[in-house]
């Protein structure tokens, strides 16, 4: 059985258990470390997010992916302390973030096989001198459609998934462009089905959902509970159509959520909303931290799934079977 890298140490993909394959500990958007005016409190920080992550436990959940990419903060050594302390197995990526809010000019100037040189260094002997190992690979592009400095990215991801079987976790911006992700990541070598593509629930399309399904990768309903995105009702919706549908097996969840944000500006600008989410939000990020729990999704949309006849034997398979296959490289 396939061994997974955690910021631990590796865990048997078959022992991960309940899955969240989309959430994050501490984002922090570039520049924001310069500004002395939102200092990060690392010991506050780091129990404020135990006792968030360890609320996940009452409903069974093991494993805790945090897909951060390289340039928005990405601490593995936080992730380690915040794991070893919380119990929980927590699965860290290598990778960069879309053009509009990452990718450094650096790395813009290297090719795809470059890249995938760092790529395959984070997963095969760790992330600068940590010794930690990143377990899937972070891809991210924009919209309406993918940019041609992005390429390069997405093209490194599938070369350093090719060679190490690490899996490729990604981003799609208003759940806009999955499709072109797959043509990218098949055409550079990948093999879809390890694949997860991110954000899907951001479209509401049945359509797009399934083009994506019967391309041959997992669909990742990952950002429930932001009902400024899309309602909760829709995405509700369109986890009865994939099931209904015959795609269970390829269909994972969780709620891109966070502990602590610094760069509260950009997020305000990138996402819209009513004045008075806007004046919570800012008042909320200047504290340093959000009320949003990771257990949202049991308490909210669980229940949602329930009233449209998903039973908790589909919930328990989205969250504790897919995601141990989807590591472990098995076709569904």
């Amino acid at each position: 059985m396939t061994n997974v890298n955690t910021v631990l140490g590796p865990v048997k993909a078959s022992e991960l258990g309940k899955t969240l394959i989309h959430e994050h500990l501490y984002i922090s958007f570039s520049g924001a470390e310069f500004d002395i005016l939102m200092p990060f409190d690392r010991p506050a920080f780091i129990e404020d997010a135990v006792r968030r992550v360890k609320a996940l436990k009452q409903y069974g959940v093991q494993t805790f992916v945090d897909p951060c990419p390289i340039e928005l903060g990405r601490d593995v050594s936080l992730m380690a302390e915040v794991s070893e302390k919380a119990e929980m197995n927590i699965v860290c990526t290598t990778g960069f973030y879309w053009e509009k809010f990452g990718l450094p000019l650096y790395w813009r100037g290297k090719t795809a096989e470059e890249l995938a040189e760092l790529y395959i260094y984070e997963i095969e002997t760790g992330i600068e001198n940590t010794g930690i190992k990143a377990g899937a690979i972070k891809v991210a592009t924009g919209e309406p459609q993918i940019h041609e400095v992005e390429v390069a990215f997405a093209q490194a991801a599938a070369m350093a998934s090719k060679a190490t079987g690490v899996p490729i976790i990604t981003h799609t911006e208003k759940g806009c462009c999955g499709p072109d992700q797959q043509k990218i990541f098949s055409d550079s070598g990948a093999d879809l089905h390890k694949v997860a593509i991110g954000h899907s629930c951001g479209n509401a399309d049945p359509a797009y959902h399934k083009k994506i399904v019967e391309g041959g990768s997992y669909i990742s309903f990952d950002r429930i509970g932001y009902e400024m995105m899309m309602p909760d009702a829709v995405r509700a919706d369109n986890v009865v159509h994939l099931i209904n549908g015959g795609y269970r097996d390829q269909l994972m969840m969780a709620q891109d959520r966070f502990c602590h944000l610094r760069g509260a500006n950009v997020l305000l600008k990138a996402i819209p909303m009513d004045k008075e989410t806007e004046a919570y939000m800012k008042k909320a990020m200047e504290e340093g931290t959000l009320d949003l729990p990771f257990t949202d999704m049991f308490e909210n949309f669980f229940p949602m799934l329930r009233e449209r006849g998903v039973s908790d034997a589909d919930i328990d398979h989205i969250l504790g079977v897919n995601p141990g296959r989807f590591f472990s490289g098995e076709k569904f």
